[in-house]
């Protein structure tokens, strides 16, 4: 089976769905455990808080599914945030495949929470998602948390403070942008995804 995106109900998902088509790839929308394991690919959108994001996948059963996954998997925003082990926001227990715990943006003059808008990805170790990536490629962000700068990282921004835009261990990875909504650079990464 191709790619697949998990229904944990992110707002997110309708233009995740159009950005793989565009890519000439149709990703089946599913909550079925077995779907998701015979995936090649599994992608888990989000939009919203994280609380409510865990709460669906206890809801749907497939929290120790996806801990077990041995295939790509790839987080896109909350997504991202979903795959760390703790969240600040609602002091959330997540799914703990990246040992790292996502904190709320700090406020500071001249930089606001949520943050929103285009941001450079700077690479800070070569990894296989971000082949192709230029200097100046600028990536779409709308998010409030974020995963601080650690041994999972391959790619950080900076608004105010730096923070992960790109983490991979393993075969979990996240982007903390919307790649459907980065253009040529989100298309490319998401390409350099479905190509692992």
């Amino acid at each position: 089976m191709g790619a697949v995106l998990v229904d944990a109900g992110g707002t997110n998902i309708g233009s995740m769905r159009y950005a793989l088509q565009r890519l000439g790839v149709e990703a089946a929308l599913t909550s079925d455990a077995a779907a998701i394991r015979a995936a090649d690919k599994v992608i888990l959108p989000g939009v919203g808080a994280a609380g409510p994001g865990m709460a669906r996948l206890r809801a749907l059963g497939l929290v120790e599914l996806l801990r077990s996954l041995t295939q790509p998997v790839l987080g896109v925003c909350l997504g991202m945030q979903l795959l760390c082990a703790h969240s600040e926001e609602g002091d959330t227990a997540c799914l703990g495949v990246i040992p790292a715990r996502v904190q709320r943006l700090a406020e500071a003059p001249g930089v606001r929470v949520p943050h929103m808008g285009w941001n450079t990805l700077s690479i800070t170790r070569p990894h296989v998602l971000l082949a192709g990536l230029e200097p100046d490629d600028r990536a779409y962000f709308v998010h409030s948390y974020a995963v601080p700068v650690g041994e999972w990282s391959v790619a950080t921004t900076r608004d105010g403070s730096e923070f992960s835009a790109v983490i991979a261990r393993g075969n979990f990875h996240g982007m903390q942008f919307h790649p459907e909504r980065s253009g040529e650079v989100g298309a490319r990464l998401l390409r350099n995804f479905l190509a692992l």
